[in-house]
């Protein structure tokens, strides 16, 4: 049983370690470690917001397997009519991501999480027995709607429990769930494809039927796995809870306080890096989308099979992977994060330049590619991480994550309208606006760089200043 004094001496260095006048390193509950601790969680949160956001975006991405696979033709589509249905899935997903985390802290994250699961789940369904145009709108809108509160939810809750130099490891494993899903994608889809015929329905709706079936499964199981709060935090004791606040509260000088939600906006969206960040997640998301979107249509013009064309699909995903992965480790080894989200835009310019001008060297094209995989997926979980952990609170994460995410969103209708069919095989067009979001997200990393650097010298003087990270 604890002592009395211990309970006393936990209470009283909380107190300590909430004020910034006095910082204090609060004690841990005498029964387990911080490490431990910190293992439990990362055990009970991230593996489960990695399959949450794995089976998001493979439901959003498969339609570019599908691609190759006959939908355009069995739907009867014309001109540039499936990049315009692309591009509705982002309306709603851009509208509904800020109120989605407002929601998400309302009803608690293992609720809300596991209810937007279902809803794209039986949407993704749903788009296997799509017959029409028409059809696949609808089915791409109610896409877009029930998927806008996954990514940005996930990144607030993970924001919620870790540490600065603790959450880029974590972020970085959750984002490449993307790079995962473009490689499972291409596996599945080849897979899948064998079961063209089966039961009258073409492969590329077989692709659509078992993934929505899979997602409503995950989706069903997740509601009683999703971690909570801190606050909230059932599996944790009183004493631990208190432990886990507390020391967000001294390391990362996170608030638990509430704000008016006028006040919190006003607040949130007069800071000018709120736009600079959200420029930054816009220029990379164009690219990043263009190649989740028509990466098996670019390989497809190497002259493979469509059988060929998965599979050749999945290696630049895998070593983009791997290298986000070195990248994020390294950064926060380093707790630096300008360059190492800096640099990576600069090797995936360099893969940018190979496609434009290389026209008869596959291996060149397909190196080109490897490039501009790695030094995307290289740098976007820094970046992210880095503006998301300069923020404080619940609100100001949470805010601040689905707005990042949600304007950033807008570079996917951009992408969307990339690389169009008349522009085959060499797409001058898509890789010249490819080039422009790179271009756009490089020159907004060094201006956050930069503002950080400025707010730094101009506050490191005032009582209570929490340091922004470069």
């Amino acid at each position: 049983m604890e002592s009395k004094e211990y309970h006393e001496q936990r209470l009283d260095s909380i107190e300590t370690a909430v004020s910034p006048e006095r910082p204090q390193k609060i004690q841990c509950p005498p029964h387990t470690t911080e490490k431990a601790l910190l293992r439990r969680l990362d055990l009970r949160l991230v593996p489960v917001l990695i399959v949450l956001y794995l089976m998001s975006f493979l439901d959003r991405i498969n339609i570019g397997n599908a691609l190759v696979l006959g939908l355009p033709a069995d739907l009867h589509l014309k001109g540039n009519e499936i990049n315009t249905a692309l591009a509705l899935f982002y309306v709603p997903y851009i509208i509904f991501e800020i109120p989605s985390n407002i929601l998400l802290k309302r009803f608690k994250p293992h609720v809300w999480l596991s209810g937007c699961v279902t809803a794209f789940g039986v949407v993704m369904l749903c788009h296997g027995f799509i017959q029409n145009y028409s059809g696949l709108l609808a089915a791409r809108f109610f896409l877009g709607v029930a998927e806008a509160g996954v990514f940005p939810g996930c990144f607030y809750l993970l924001s919620m429990w870790y540490t600065r130099e603790e959450a880029l490891r974590r972020f970085a494993i959750f984002f490449n769930a993307v790079t995962l899903a473009g490689a499972f994608g291409g596996l599945l889809a080849s897979g899948i494809e064998n079961m063209d015929g089966i039961r009258g329905y073409a492969g590329w709706r077989w692709i659509f039927i078992l993934e929505g079936i899979l997602t409503t499964v995950v989706a069903f199981l997740s509601y009683f796995v999703i971690v909570d709060f801190p606050e909230d935090a059932k599996w944790l004791t009183e004493d631990e809870r208190e432990f886990m606040q507390a020391r967000l509260i001294t390391e990362n000088d996170t608030t638990m306080e509430p704000v008016s939600f006028k006040d919190g906006l006003k607040s949130y969206f007069s800071d000018y890096k709120a736009y600079i960040a959200a420029l930054l997640y816009f220029g990379a998301n164009i690219p990043g989308y263009s190649l989740t979107y028509f990466l098996p249509t670019i390989v497809k013009g190497f002259k493979y099979s469509p059988i060929k064309t998965q599979l050749h699909s999945v290696p630049p995903f895998a070593a983009a992977y791997a290298f986000s992965l070195i990248v994020s480790f390294a950064s926060a080894r380093a707790r630096h994060r300008f360059a190492f989200a800096f640099v990576p835009l600069l090797i995936a310019l360099a893969g940018v330049g190979v496609l434009l001008n290389v026209h008869h060297n596959v291996r060149a094209e397909y190196a080109g590619v490897f490039l501009i995989a790695m030094g995307l997926f290289g740098s976007l979980p820094t970046a992210l991480c880095w503006y998301i952990m300069n923020l404080e609170g619940h609100f100001g994460r949470a805010i601040g994550s689905a707005w990042m995410v949600g304007f950033g969103n807008i570079g996917g209708i951009v992408a969307t309208f990339s690389f169009l069919a008349e522009d085959a095989p060499y797409y001058h067009k898509g890789y010249s606006i490819v080039t422009f979001g790179l271009c756009l997200a490089a020159a907004s990393a060094v201006a956050y760089g930069v503002g950080c650097f400025v707010e730094n010298r101009r506050n490191g003087g005032r009582v209570g200043w929490k340091k922004l990270q470069l």
